[in-house]
């Protein structure tokens, strides 16, 4: 659901080609941009997201990415798995609130290389 909401929020707000509108997303999924992320909201979640957030946190998986470290991984996929419960929950107004939170208050690493180009 969380690569959903990106993919929406690029296509709605980006004026780009294609192919740039791929990279931004995968910038915004992958795990370290998602571990920072959870950083922002965690201190926000209730005693119910936080349990949530632990139980997919501590999802059993032995496979990690090579572009991510172990640590990153499970705290993104602790974090897809929030979105996901959200989704199913159908708390949409909770789930656009904790993703708008993220949204403005990361920085990716392209979007940092702009600025300074700029």
């Amino acid at each position: 659901m969380y690569e959903q909401l990106v993919r929406e929020r690029l296509v709605l707000t980006a004026n780009m080609p294609v192919k740039k509108l791929h990279a931004a997303a995968v910038e915004k999924v992958r795990a370290s941009y998602q571990s920072k992320a959870v950083d922002i909201i965690l201190p926000m979640l209730s005693e119910e997201e936080t349990a949530i957030f632990k139980r997919g946190r501590n999802a059993t998986g032995n496979t990690v990415p090579k572009s991510s470290n172990p640590i990153e991984y499970r705290r993104a996929t602790a974090l897809e798995t929030l979105f996901g419960y959200l989704y199913l929950t159908e708390n949409r107004k909770r789930m656009l609130e904790l993703f708008d939170i993220i949204w403005y208050n990361t920085v990716s690493e392209q979007e940092a290389g702009d600025k300074i180009e700029a």
